[in-house]
């Protein structure tokens, strides 16, 4: 098939690119090459950009921009739509940015589409977030399923992190969350993806293109951006530790993520991309299996064979929320798609691949003191 992949230089994008390559489909990648994932002079310093570098049809643009999208949709068959903001926390205070680039981008797209007359395009697949589902799905003991609300700043500044029951006492319990489960983002990077999702599940279906949705949880791995500072904590983590800095562990390191591996989420896009059109919807992809910080922490510092302090500070970001992690049943059984590496394999894959990398400056502190200086980080 004809691929296009709107942030194909990106971590995701380019693996998935040379994946689809391998397999013989024919790849066009639109991406910015942001100085924020690439760092600068990307098209020569770059490590994902080389990846892809002529093995694809490669055209620098901008998703917000229309005259860029048409550039690149003649002949193709399938759209997967990464090119996004991904910043949690820096999505709280750039949020005409974070709204342009993830709103209106998918917005452009989807014009286009409708009001041009015979386009090649029958999927157009969207990369979501876990975001969506803001704190996630919780039982009480009693087996009550709830759905609570973005944390407290009072209950946070005292030190109480864990989600709080309606019921004085009351003890809830994260489970999987499912694809049926409320969403309620807690960030304006999930309320713009939920906006993709829903931008995306309403037109197409009316223009004869099949709609899929990928909830992607935290993925990881080889190629993963050492130099942004807002996302990726195996990153940021890695390079502390390569620099002997003390690593800030927020909260009380309890929080938790379903990581998952970058081959896996490959694997259960290409078939999302190559399954029978008729096979659409919402996907959660993840492990399925909730890690928290802390042991994110020291399973980097066992494969670094390096140990660094860890200060448990009780910072917190507003925005954050405290555990998620995914139900993965339905895209098993509709797709087939089953997790192959988990997190003790894989964190290894990642460290084998940093120590390759030269060690790089990442404004991980600068970028706390900016969200602290805006109100959104308690130091």
């Amino acid at each position: 098939m004809n691929v296009l992949i709107s942030g194909g230089a990106g971590f995701i994008g380019s693996n998935l690119a040379l994946r689809l390559v391998e397999l013989g489909h024919q790849v066009t990648v639109l991406d910015n090459l942001s100085a924020q994932v690439h760092g600068p002079k990307a098209d020569e310093h770059s490590y994902l950009y080389q990846r892809i570098r002529n093995k694809v049809s490669f055209i620098y643009g901008d998703v917000t921009k229309r005259e860029d999208w048409e550039k690149c949709l003649e002949g193709q068959q399938v759209v997967v739509h990464l090119a996004a903001e991904t910043g949690t926390g820096q999505s709280m205070y750039k949020i005409t940015h974070y709204t342009s680039v993830n709103m209106l981008g998918t917005a452009e797209l989807l014009d286009i589409l409708t009001n041009k007359r015979g386009h090649s395009i029958r999927k157009v697949l969207i990369a979501s977030s876990r975001a969506v589902y803001g704190e996630g799905k919780y039982e009480t003991e009693e087996g009550r399923v709830v759905y609570p609300n973005a944390r407290k700043k009072e209950d946070l500044d005292c030190g109480r992190f864990e989600i709080q029951g309606e019921e004085p006492d009351q003890k809830l319990k994260p489970v999987a969350t499912d694809e049926l489960s409320k969403v309620h983002p807690t960030s304006v990077y999930g309320l713009t993806k939920l906006f993709q999702e829903q931008l995306v599940t309403t037109v197409c279906p009316t223009i004869g293109v099949m709609p899929v949705v990928m909830r992607y949880q935290n993925v990881y791995g080889p190629g993963q951006s050492l130099q942004n500072p807002y996302t990726g904590i195996l990153s940021i983590f890695s390079s502390l530790i390569r620099q002997g800095k003390t690593i800030n562990i927020f909260e009380d390191g309890l929080e938790s993520r379903d990581f998952v591996y970058i081959d896996d989420v490959v694997e259960a896009t290409i078939r999302a991309i190559t399954c029978d059109e008729a096979i659409g919807g919402i996907f959660n992809v993840g492990a399925g299996i909730p890690t928290t910080v802390l042991e994110v922490a020291k399973a980097l510092m066992h494969h670094y064979d390096r140990e660094v302090k860890l200060h448990i500070s009780g910072n917190y970001r507003l925005g954050d929320i405290r555990h998620n992690f995914a139900d993965i049943t339905r895209i098993g059984a509709a797709l087939g798609y089953k997790p192959s590496v988990m997190f003790s394999e894989g964190v290894g894959r990642f460290v084998d691949w940093v120590k390759g990398q030269n060690i790089t400056e990442n404004n991980y502190e600068s970028s706390l003191t900016e969200m602290a200086d805006r109100g959104l980080l308690k130091q």
